[in-house]
């Protein structure tokens, strides 16, 4: 390893490696696998990394993450089918949720429902098949633009559209049914 390869490595992909966990978190369903994959996805991006032309970092490094996260769920998960866009994925634990809120010193009943809200979404996100859930996750978590999604998705932008549409869609329906069922 190069010392300039290793200053070339810190300088570009160490400020995104949190997004590509966030990432990875989000399609593995877990943090401890999202370890394993981020491990790969960074040992993948310091070997290419000699044929990355800087013009869009992040979205190289997120379709990095995102093919060692299929990889990795091809290989732990072999009877999920990723290419199936109505997959419903396994059950999984609710995922914490990211980020704190901007409210100085909210109180412990704002708290209360603040975390109420974060697992509300993050398991209604959790059954969202994983097409859908990772065009979600890249646009409103990470803030990709259609363009950037489609770059780390490999699909079409009005894919993109349509499957980001159908995702909202299908959390507006199961945030519906949870309020008529109180």
């Amino acid at each position: 390893m190069s010392v300039e390869a290793r200053r070339r490595f810190d300088r570009l992909i160490l400020p995104l490696v949190d997004d590509g966990f966030r990432l990875a978190r989000w399609l593995t369903g877990s943090a401890t696998d999202a370890e394993d994959v981020m491990q790969e996805a960074c040992l993948r991006a310091f070997l290419a990394l000699d044929r990355l032309i800087e013009t869009n970092v992040r979205a190289w490094f997120l379709t990095i993450v995102r093919n060692a996260c299929y990889s990795w769920l091809a290989k732990h998960r072999p009877g999920i089918n990723l290419s199936s866009e109505l997959l419903q994925p396994r059950d999984r634990s609710l995922l914490e949720r990211g980020g704190a809120a901007a409210e100085p010193m909210p109180s412990p009943e704002d708290m209360l429902i603040a975390k109420d809200e974060g697992e509300r979404l993050a398991g209604a996100i959790g059954t969202l098949p994983l097409a859908m859930k990772e065009v979600l996750v890249l646009r409103e978590y990470h803030g990709l633009s259609y363009r950037e999604i489609s770059e780390v998705s490999g699909v079409p932008i009005g894919t993109v559209m349509s499957r980001l549409a159908r995702a909202r869609e299908q959390l507006l329906a199961s945030f519906r049914r949870t309020a008529d069922e109180t």
